[in-house]
């Protein structure tokens, strides 16, 4: 009925938000977006909001008690009820809703790939959500600060995934530039990755094209790596993978030409690139199934 979105403001050069910044923007921002969706005549049958980053004990940001207040707040206007999920849920549902390709039931694997998390992820549908279980991921950098710091580096404004992938899309591949990925188990580095690529970059070692397309290459074959080895472990073979990166039209070209062949026999699905980095459209479905369980 209304999908209305703004994306938060960041200065020049810089890398992200610190979480008072960000909590601010939401305070300011979540009005005015309010205000330009048209409700008359609108039955309000509940409210779903993501309270917390991921669906664990202790997980905690500031920035999602802005979202809270507005949800309790709005329910409780409208008496309607008001329910509750997490960030990564909805990026979950999001992607098992938009997926390119319809999925099976039962399990499967998820992958968040974003700015804020590189996670792996085993999940579990229930009636109103998941179950997801943690089974391994970065140690350190996360696969959407990769890029952000090197497209930042190069004068791309933040967040740089979009602008850098479309350089990388002109790489006409006589450069040969690679970047090794750092994989042990289900563990992950991109912290190496990272300071190479940018040294590359600022010793101008490579094309900026050669270098994007490296950058994207080395998370893709990280992310090959990282599955491989869980189904080494018989976990499914059937892979959502969901977040703002997972948007990259190179990661997936890749994954898919590596992973579904028939001596892998993976099954890959992506979320329609609107919706790999929004998390609202996934709250707004888990709220539909949570109301329809009362």
């Amino acid at each position: 009925m209304a999908d209305r979105r703004q994306w938060l403001s960041v200065a020049e050069g810089e890398k992200g938000l610190q979480q008072s910044a960000a909590v601010f923007q939401h305070v300011r921002n979540l009005p005015l977006l309010f205000e330009s969706v048209d409700l008359n005549g609108i039955h309000i049958g509940g409210v779903c909001v993501s309270r917390t980053p991921r669906p664990v004990e202790g997980s905690y940001m500031p920035v999602f008690q802005v979202g809270t207040g507005w949800g309790t707040s709005l329910a409780h206007a409208w008496g309607a009820p008001c329910f509750f999920t997490t960030h990564q849920e909805g990026h979950i549902e999001a992607g098992v809703k938009t997926a390119d390709r319809p999925m099976t039931d039962g399990s499967f694997l998820a992958v968040h790939l974003s700015g804020g998390t590189t996670e792996v992820l085993r999940v579990d549908p229930l009636p109103d959500g998941y179950r997801v279980e943690l089974l391994g991921g970065t140690k350190d950098l996360n696969a959407g600060q990769l890029v952000d710091r090197l497209g930042v580096s190069m004068g791309l404004s933040f967040p740089a995934g979009r602008e850098l992938e479309n350089i990388a899309l002109q790489a006409d591949g006589s450069e040969k530039v690679t970047v090794p990925s750092s994989v042990q188990g289900l563990q992950c580095s991109f912290s190496g990755p990272a300071t190479h690529l940018l040294r590359m970059w600022e010793r101008r070692e490579a094309s900026k094209e050669a270098i994007a397309f490296a950058a994207f290459r080395c998370i893709a074959n990280t992310l090959e790596k990282l599955l491989l080895h869980a189904w080494e472990n018989r976990l499914p073979k059937q892979v959502l993978i969901v977040g703002g990166v997972a948007a990259n039209r190179l990661i997936r070209e890749r994954l898919r030409s590596r992973l579904e062949h028939p001596a892998v026999g993976a099954s890959l699905h992506f979320a329609d690139p609107r919706f790999s980095g929004d998390n609202a459209y996934g709250v707004a479905s888990l709220g539909l199934k949570k109301s329809n369980v009362l």
